[in-house]
């Protein structure tokens, strides 16, 4: 992938935790790669079709200066997400250094490295209480209205029993792919303010819910924490997350086993 690139872009700012920090400026460095297609620009030699590098530099420049932040961590992520949100970029690295760092030893420098991707990621969703389409609609445009997530396909509306034998209802489903540079575990934090918004309760496992969303797939990642496990961990077993998902990527292959969804949902 193309890259644009800046070097040692210094700005003095007051971030760290020390309160004297808060007060006095002191040298911010930024080394930027920002993974970008420039075939475009490239041929038509206009500058409308890149990434203007002065249009960056301002950006990392009005976040360092208008905020004040404890960690260069918190100050690195803000200026990658607020860059991926600003451009087309496919993903953004930043270094970030503190020269001036109040640190007893001698040194050089200290710093930070941050990494941004852009991923396609599906979900499940389904309803079974109230008004499902309803709810299923309002998940559907918050999705495409939260920040860093990028609606791409939905599927149909499936009508589906109850799975797990806890609820009662029968569900309708569907499923939805989208591009998002949040993380895993901000992403679930999203979806659950989206369930959280349409009235889902948490008291039983399975049980009836106005809405439920799962994270199917994060591009290729496989993940096992306590709170979340990707690629999810029964959907194998579940014909109304398959159809859905064979639906709009029926070639989408399981990262653990490279099978495909077209395959999968053939022996459910």
């Amino acid at each position: 992938m193309d890259k644009i690139i800046i070097r040692g872009l210094e700005i003095s700012a007051k971030h760290g935790v020390h309160d004297f920090e808060k007060v006095r400026p002191q040298r911010f460095i930024f080394d930027v790669n920002i993974s970008f297609n420039c075939r475009a620009a490239a041929k038509s030699d206009n500058v409308n079709d890149t990434i203007n590098y002065s249009s960056a530099c301002c950006l990392i420049e009005e976040i360092t200066l208008n905020n004040t932040f404890n960690l260069i961590e918190k100050l690195a992520y803000t200026c990658a997400y607020a860059l991926m949100n600003a451009f087309s970029a496919e993903s953004v690295s930043i270094t970030l250094y503190k020269p001036d760092a109040p640190v007893k030893q001698k040194f050089s420098t200290v710093g930070v490295s941050v990494e941004v991707k852009r991923e396609k990621v599906f979900l499940s969703l389904g309803s079974n209480l109230g008004d499902r389409r309803a709810y299923l609609n309002s998940a559907i445009q918050k999705l495409g209205e939260t920040k860093g997530v990028a609606l791409k396909k939905v599927s149909s509306f499936y009508e589906n029993p109850p799975y797990g034998g806890v609820a009662k209802g029968d569900f309708i489903n569907c499923a939805a792919g989208i591009e998002t540079f949040l993380s895993p575990a901000e992403l679930l934090e999203e979806i659950h303010r989206i369930e959280s918004e349409c009235q889902r309760v948490r008291e039983k496992r399975w049980d009836d819910r106005t809405l439920d969303i799962d994270i199917i797939f994060y591009g290729d990642k496989i993940i096992n924490t306590e709170n979340l496990t990707i690629p999810h961990a029964d959907y194998k077993n579940r014909k109304f997350v398959l159809a859905p998902l064979a639906e709009i990527a029926p070639y989408l292959c399981d990262p653990r086993t490279g099978e495909k969804i077209i395959d999968i949902l053939k022996r459910v």
